[in-house]
């Protein structure tokens, strides 16, 4: 495919912007490290709930869609969707707790919550784990989408992809930082959604697919439509539905989806202007993320079942592609090969800034743990604002390098999706229970990541060169949540908990209330020392009630919508009024919160 002169105008134009913006918010960024990682905590919570949203809408997420709609049709997107339970209790119980902290990012909320060389240990080394290794794979698997939409739409090379794309996201995102990076995405956001919208339009148009009725009554597609899994088939309901929404949400870390809040989410949330802009942005994300953005790319995908029926297809179409990386993710851009020119270098500039948006959030996070949490806690604390500015664009730079090099190494975006959720499963229940139970301490955290890490490199690495029965990927993680929860709970009673000092300093900060502080509440009592805030209130039943009516507003719109688009409109308009109803049910119940505005 070759780009005509107005295809390279809508690209150039968004790669000047892009910069145009960095080189505008340089010199604000660059004051202080608290501009550079938090943009001043002065930030509103649309500009940060479209940046959360255009983070999770990367270069390979229509790519893993694609890939989960052909092999398992759209029900197989539960074990995404599952997310959004977790999501939603950050929103409502976690969000406000966060921006209470008042920390710079949620790894030095160890040393707030913990006590002693555990708690040091824990937050450097999470600084390495992630800010290094888990970011970088991350970053790997959204530079390897990228490097197959070069290759399809462009007859790039991969080396040539990563060079062009990833200097000018580099650049830009070790100029601007954080508030270069939102402010960027919410640009991002816009142009990515006309991009998906019209890729969605001229896909159901192609002569092949013949329009909207033409494709839902196709026979090659009939069995890919249903919301729900094929409840006869037992394995495709266990991995697909009951294991996502009875485990996997609550029991895994994964990066904009962690229980309890976050990474880059939880840098969002720090950087708010309020508890209560911390909690609209998340909200806003969680709503448009799973709500709003999931057809266009499953209708593409769908469509893409007509014209590329298998992997020999598409091997046969793109022989120039290395049939090694050609796997059902690679059917999203080969259909973007079919848009007309003008459309073509919109939708083009979409999903470089998809890949932006992403990048550079991943970069000024990591970044953020690699300056905050181990160069300056551990290498140099005297370390002065400027010092501490250019040390984090340097590593912006290395860890772009480290992730454009693995990306080189990987064949698809759902393998790596799978392996980050293997690395974190099991350590979800704690990120949820550590606000709320003062006798969870820092080894618990070191056991569950060591444990976790260990388990994946296990079921990667070494059982299927065992000669053992080969276990599925829904039974390893279960497997792999149940060692390592035993694992950090077991540790947790064998050692000290954290000292009172710390508990009480952390109870009065945040003041998370329950019964899981009670005996921390009465020893104190006790010593005739008060912990308790005047307006803070234990309000976990009202968050979580808040939660479940969320839940229920978002998944109805999400149903509502195909059902639209299927023309059947009793499901539809049932669920539009169980939608209306439930977001009623959140504002009136949002008031009997307690939140600082």
């Amino acid at each position: 495919m070759v780009l005509h002169s107005i295809d390279w105008f809508f690209v150039a134009a968004f790669f000047i912007f892009s910069l145009a913006i960095g080189l505008a918010v340089s010199k604000k960024s660059g004051e202080s490290s608290t501009e550079f990682f938090l943009s001043g905590r002065n930030m509103p919570w649309w500009l940060l709930g479209f940046s959360m949203v255009a983070t999770t809408f990367s270069a390979d997420t229509p790519n893993l869609v694609t890939d989960i709609v052909r092999q398992n049709g759209i029900a197989g997107n539960w074990v995404w969707w599952a997310f959004l339970l977790t999501g939603m209790l950050t929103v409502f119980v976690y969000a406000k707790l966060w921006r209470r902290s008042e920390v710079m990012t949620d790894l030095e909320f160890y040393e707030i919550r913990y006590s002693g060389k555990g708690a040091a240990f824990l937050r450097g080394f999470r600084a390495i784990y992630l800010g290094l290794f888990f970011n970088v794979l991350i970053m790997a698997s959204v530079s390897l989408a990228f490097i197959k939409i070069g290759g399809v739409m462009l007859q790039w090379t991969p080396i040539q992809t990563l060079l062009i794309i990833s200097t000018i996201t580099v650049i830009y995102s070790a100029l601007g930082g954080l508030r270069g990076v939102i402010i960027t995405d919410f640009f991002q956001f816009i142009i990515a959604m006309i991009g998906a919208v019209g890729a969605a339009m001229v896909a159901l148009n192609l002569p092949e697919v013949g329009g909207l009725s033409a494709l839902l009554s196709n026979e090659a597609i009939a069995s890919k439509l249903n919301f729900l899994p094929d409840f006869s088939n037992t394995e495709a309901l266990l991995s697909i539905l009951i294991l996502p929404l009875a485990v996997q949400w609550w029991s895994v870390w994964y990066p904009g989806a962690e229980p309890g809040g976050g990474g880059y989410i939880a840098q969002r949330m720090l950087s708010a202007k309020s508890e209560s802009h911390a909690m609209k942005a998340t909200l806003f994300f969680n709503a448009a993320h799973y709500a709003l953005r999931p057809w266009p790319w499953i209708l593409v995908a769908l469509a893409s079942l007509v014209v590329f029926p298998d992997l020999a297809s598409l091997r046969e179409a793109f022989p120039h592609i290395d049939p090694g990386v050609v796997r059902h993710d690679l059917a999203y851009p080969a259909m973007l090969t079919y848009l007309p020119h003008g459309l073509l270098g919109l939708v083009m500039a979409s999903l470089i800034a998809a890949f932006m948006s992403t990048i550079s959030t991943h970069l000024n996070w990591g970044s953020s743990y690699v300056v905050h949490d181990f160069y300056r806690r551990f290498i140099k604390p005297d370390a002065s604002e400027k010092h501490l500015v250019q040390i984090g664009r340097l590593s912006t730079v290395i860890l772009m390098v480290l992730a454009g090099g693995l990306a080189l190494l990987l064949s698809n975006a759902l393998q790596a999706f799978n392996i980050l959720l293997q690395i974190g499963a099991g350590t979800g229940l704690l990120f949820i229970l550590r606000w709320f139970w003062w006798r969870i301490n820092a080894y618990s955290e070191i056991a569950a990541m060591i444990i976790s890490f260990i388990v994946a490199l296990y079921f990667q690495l070494v059982h299927p060169n065992t000669g053992l029965p080969q276990l599925s990927t829904h039974l390893q993680l279960v497997l792999g949540v149940a060692i390592t929860t035993i694992g950090w709970i077991t540790v947790t009673f064998m050692t000290k908990p954290t000292e009172d000092k710390t508990l009480r300093s952390f109870y009065k900060l945040i003041q998370p209330g329950g019964p899981g502080w009670k005996s921390v509440l009465d020893n104190a009592k006790g010593e005739n020392i008060s912990l308790e805030g005047e307006k803070q209130k234990w309000d976990v039943p009202q968050g979580i009630l808040c939660m479940v009516l969320g839940c229920f507003a978002v998944y109805s719109t999400l149903f509502a919508t195909g059902y639209w688009i299927y023309g059947n409109t009793m499901p539809a308009a049932l669920l539009t009024g169980v939608a209306v109803l439930s977001a009623y049910g959140v504002i009136k119940a949002w008031d009997r919160l307690s939140i600082v505005y």
